[in-house]
């Protein structure tokens, strides 16, 4: 365990090092195992595999083959981005949760906005599939620059490397870890690999997955289905692209401003219902005001957009360590599902009325928007790293000042 000492509290006193310094003990406490193989190399494998599949693709001799790479293209790019962002998360403290689960998000959205550049400067499709899948092998230079997290290597029991990881942060930190707070026990007792039923066998967890399945599978929908419909101006394709992703950057400035300052759950009920609205109102707006239809339809992919980045952000800290990436990965899935069923729901219900489309999304988004009020809120809290631990998140706020004053914090 670890051991209470000055040295302890010298620790809690270095604010370089506080990020990576948050609840060893309760890491250590029984906590079940985590994640199989660990999140970098997972990361480097997607990574690789993204390139691979894309350049088969490029060159692909029929449409079987180049069906097939690029389904496995799609398999291995979900696996870069939901761990890398299970990664930064973990890498970082409370604190910086915030910012860096957002920065992530703003540099999704500035690559959407050079694709329409590189579709532009580029005339064929295999170009194109080749300038956007070789930058992948760069990634694999991460091997070396990015480390495992300390996390995942501590309930892993490999507490040398994660000691080494911890040391070298809060070197770079301008700090030190005194070696009194270093002294921590890995428990001996081996306990099962994580497992899907894990995420519905306790009641709050089952709460917590259900609502988090459904808010995936809402922002999926309504993104694909607005992206398809907006049609912001009117003209060239690669404008319109463009402009539908500019608009996603205020979504994460809203994010920024108010999510460390209200909580999680307002801003993710208020975004999801606010793209409810906004399509119910598009749908009764007259065509002769097209203008205003198309300010509202932005003003919904706006708010979806929100939604889609909090509901990424929410995920990572309602589940424990063990369970992390595995809920991230297995909950997201509704995401591809809502994108499978978008364009279906958008061209087949338009050929029987065309804004029958946005009304079933505001259904979604409208009922969404309740559902997660129910879900209980994070700002604030340590990662949990069990699932105890996500069980008493109700009450995790209320206790968590008196339990920091005796615990250090480990993000």
């Amino acid at each position: 365990m670890l051991r209470q000492s000055g040295g302890e509290r010298t620790c809690k006193q270095q604010k370089g090092w506080q990020p990576l310094s948050c609840n060893i003990q309760q890491m250590l406490n029984g906590g079940p195992k985590p994640d199989r193989y660990g999140r970098k190399i997972t990361y480097l494998i997607s990574a690789f595999g993204v390139g691979v599949c894309g350049v088969v693709v490029a060159f692909a001799p029929n449409f079987y083959v180049m069906v097939f790479f690029r389904f496995l293209q799609g398999i291995f790019g979900k696996g870069t981005w939901m761990t890398c962002y299970v990664i930064v998360t973990e890498l970082v403290g409370s604190k910086q949760r915030r910012i860096v689960g957002i920065v992530v998000q703003m540099f999704f959205t500035l690559g959407v906005m050079i694709i329409p550049g590189i579709a532009y400067l580029i005339p064929t499709w295999q170009g194109i599939q080749l300038a956007i899948s070789l930058p992948n092998f760069l990634f694999l230079f991460y091997y070396w620059l990015i480390p495992e997290s300390p996390r995942w290597l501590l309930i892993r029991k490999k507490k040398e490397k994660a000691l080494k990881i911890m040391n070298d942060i809060a070197k770079e930190n301008g700090t030190f870890l005194t070696p009194n707070y270093c002294q921590i026990t890995v428990p001996d007792e081996d306990v099962a690999d994580p497992a899907c039923m894990d995420l519905v066998r306790k009641p709050q967890m089952r709460k917590c997955t259900l609502i988090i399945m459904y808010a995936w599978f809402t922002s999926a929908v309504i993104y694909q289905g607005l992206v398809m419909r907006l049609g912001i101006v009117s003209g060239s394709l690669y404008m319109d692209f463009f402009i539908s992703a500019v608009v996603e950057l205020p979504a994460a400035v809203i994010i920024l401003l108010t999510i460390d300052r209200i909580g999680r759950r307002i801003p993710f009920a208020l975004s999801n219902a606010g793209a409810g609205i906004a399509c119910l109102i598009t749908a009764f707006i007259s065509d002769d005001l097209l203008w205003l239809k198309r300010t509202l339809a932005t003003i919904g992919r706006l708010c979806i957009t929100m939604a889609f980045e909090i509901v990424y952000f929410v995920n990572t800290e309602l589940y424990p360590t063990s369970l992390r990436n595995l809920s991230v990965s297995l909950c997201s899935g509704m995401c591809d599902l809502g994108g499978i069923l978008a364009p279906f729901l958008l061209f087949r219900l338009a050929a029987l009325w065309v804004e029958l489309p946005l009304i079933i999304f505001a259904i979604l988004g409208l009922l969404c928007g309740g559902l997660v009020m129910l879900l209980p809120e994070t700002m604030g809290i340590s990662l949990p790293e069990t699932i105890e631990d996500v069980e008493n998140l109700g009450r995790q706020k209320e206790t968590e000042k008196e339990r920091t004053k005796d615990t250090p914090v480990f993000i």
